[in-house]
């Protein structure tokens, strides 16, 4: 994988990670929400001592995190996972993509939105193709994440293993019943947290991403203007293995650049 050390030394970046509920060593919640993910946030920083003005970053499903809590000093959302039922999105649009989904996918997301206490089932019984995106079905991949996988996703396995050493339900497929069921918020109808421009928000997305269509991340940069908006040609979803990806994004944030 890339490394960011020398960005990190260069603008006096101080880095915190953590495994969200269900994940790694984090405790499962069951009554986990979008909003829940950004008071997690909010506590984690204020046991740290990081104060109110701090930036967050997050990737794929590690945008639920993010769209709960852009009003810090700064967001930025890395081919985040699009939920099919906001009701900001046109529904002939949202048909469109969601029909460019695998149809086992199609099944899993009607499942985990419409029936989430079936999702551990449906995505372990053997009767029919469950989620391929958790599989990890190479037609889920574009050219690009083929390559990058291949070069930087050394000991995928086993960091999968480590993040889901609690269960898949309480990882995968809980982020899966969250990420596509019912938000207590539209991020469609969220306003500029930054009028004043004292931060930024930001979003980049690959457009031949095969598990986030480019045709939805276009339609909120088209209905939130103030998020700026990256497309990368011939991306796929895996961006942060893209070379000098990270180090752009945190330049971005910290600079308040385009």
């Amino acid at each position: 994988m890339p490394c960011y050390q020398e960005v990190i030394e260069e603008l006096g970046v101080y880095v915190v990670t953590f495994d969200r509920p269900g994940y790694g060593e984090s405790d499962p919640d069951p009554n986990r929400t979008p909003k829940s993910l950004a008071l997690d946030i909010e506590e984690l920083a204020d046991g740290l001592g990081l104060g109110s003005r701090f930036y967050v970053m997050g990737k794929s499903m590690g945008g639920q995190v993010v769209w709960g809590c852009l009003k810090l000093a700064g967001a930025a959302l890395i081919a985040p996972v699009i939920n099919y039922w906001w009701p900001g999105f046109p529904a002939d649009l949202c048909k469109e993509a969601y029909n460019l989904q695998l149809p086992q996918d199609q099944w899993a997301l009607r499942v985990a939105h419409h029936a989430p206490w079936l999702t551990y089932w449906w995505n372990t019984q053997k009767l029919f193709p469950s989620s391929g995106v958790i599989s990890r079905k190479r037609e889920t991949m574009s050219r690009q994440d083929i390559e990058l996988v291949s070069t930087y996703g050394g000991g995928h396995d086993l960091k999968q293993k480590e993040a889901t050493q609690q269960g898949e339900f309480e990882s995968l497929h809980r982020d899966m019943m969250i990420g596509f069921g019912k938000w207590e918020f539209d991020p469609m109808d969220l306003e500029n947290p930054f009028p004043n421009n004292e931060g930024s928000v930001h979003l980049w997305q690959g457009d031949d991403d095969k598990k986030v269509p480019v045709i939805l991340q276009r339609y909120i940069a088209q209905k939130l203007p103030w998020i700026h908006y990256h497309e990368l040609p011939g991306g796929g979803h895996v961006l942060h293995f893209v070379p000098g990806l990270i180090e752009g994004v945190l330049r971005a944030l910290l600079r308040g650049g385009k």
